[in-house]
């Protein structure tokens, strides 16, 4: 029953991680009904989050091999350092180190406390607000090359922030994107971009971390979530980059209220376990 449960599990992160309503809360959510309502645990989360980035790898992968060449020519003085594509690698770089400092800093409170589904339906329910008002108010006038070196370690900050389950990784980058005037695709696609090297690195960093310890899943079984996942965003991505072209961000931030607020009332009588 094992790899059923995987597989359902990868399903679902492949179908959530770059929408904004958080991957890993909903990984958390449907542990509770595993047997003996076993949490699948951040390594799990982690690894099978190595699919579904490696997903945008392969989506951007044009984007990603110019701004690494011309990263290295502008570094080695071959092109003019303030090239836009060598500049998006350098705000890349910054816009990550907030998440691997606080990455390490809270890893304990990452792997336990954080977790508790009280926690994680209520950040469901504010960042889907923050989300639906950010979507509302924000200019949605600048574009992916107005990122500046400042505005990159804000959108840096805003992506740590989903160490806490329920914030989602691209809901929180979004979120801060649009608060700073940023049109819906431009915070989208940077904050695709800028998840690259924080979720390889926690992923495989989990990996081998995880590999002699114990777990509900086994590594066979996370490494079959992990290929669902890879499959699955590979569609997600293309939809969600359309979708926000012509849409708001209005039916994520119902969904998320939503199902913030059942997951809580389901607590509170005592249906599911908060830990």
């Amino acid at each position: 029953m094992h790899f059923l449960e995987a597989i359902i599990m990868g399903l679902v992160q492949g179908l959530t991680e770059f929408l904004p309503v958080s991957s890993s809360a909903h990984l958390r959510i449907l542990g509770v009904f595993l047997p003996g309502a076993q949490d699948p645990g951040a390594a799990f989360t982690a690894i099978t989050q190595i699919g579904t980035e490696a997903a945008v790898v392969l989506f951007f992968w044009r984007d990603i091999v110019r701004i690494i060449a011309q990263w290295f020519r502008a570094l080695f003085g071959r092109i003019p350092r303030d090239d836009p594509d060598a500049r998006m690698g350098w705000l890349i770089i910054i816009g990550s180190i907030p998440i691997v400092v606080l990455g390490v800093v809270f890893q304990n409170q990452i792997e336990t406390v954080f977790r508790s589904l009280w926690l994680v339906a209520g950040m469901l329910i504010l960042f889907g607000v923050l989300l639906g008002i950010a979507d509302a108010v924000g200019a949605q006038k600048r574009k992916i090359g107005d990122i500046t070196y400042p505005k990159g370690i804000i959108f840096g900050f805003a992506q740590a922030l989903a160490l806490i389950p329920g914030v989602s990784r691209s809901g929180g980058t979004i979120t801060a994107g649009l608060f700073m005037g940023f049109e819906r695709a431009a915070a989208a696609r940077y904050a695709f971009l800028l998840a690259i090297p924080a979720v390889f690195g926690s992923g495989f960093y989990q990996l081998f971390k995880s590999r002699d310890e114990p777990g509900f899943f086994t590594l066979g079984e996370t490494a079959v979530a992990t290929v669902v996942a890879f499959v699955v965003a590979l569609g997600v991505i293309a939809f969600f980059m359309r979708y926000i072209s012509r849409h708001s961000f209005l039916p994520f931030v119902i969904y998320r209220v939503a199902l913030g607020s059942t997951v809580l009332v389901l607590l509170a009588l005592g249906i599911i376990p908060a830990n």
